[in-house]
């Protein structure tokens, strides 16, 4: 592994750090899911880095693609839900 790639995986370990942080201190349900969201795309481009694109497909797909647009299906369901009861 070289150096570039040593300090990429570092960089991108450090925005993942920073994205958690986000979406664990934010209020705002959106900006924490897309926060969780891009937590879960830094680490599909780590394991780019790290040799493994089968694992980092998957990651990008399911971990980003589905489970983000899944958080936001399911809340906006809940919001027209609640709408409607009142």
């Amino acid at each position: 592994m070289t150096a570039l790639a040593i300090l990429a995986a570092a960089g991108f370990g450090l925005a993942i750090l920073g994205a958690a942080f986000v979406a664990l201190r934010t209020r705002s349900t959106p900006v924490a899911v897309l926060a969780a969201g891009l937590v879960s795309l830094f680490a599909s481009v780590v394991f780019l880095i790290l040799a493994a694109p089968d694992v980092a497909m998957t990651e990008a797909a399911i971990g980003s693609g589905l489970t983000t647009f899944l958080f936001f299906y399911v809340l906006g369901r809940i919001r027209r839900e609640s709408a409607n009861d009142q």
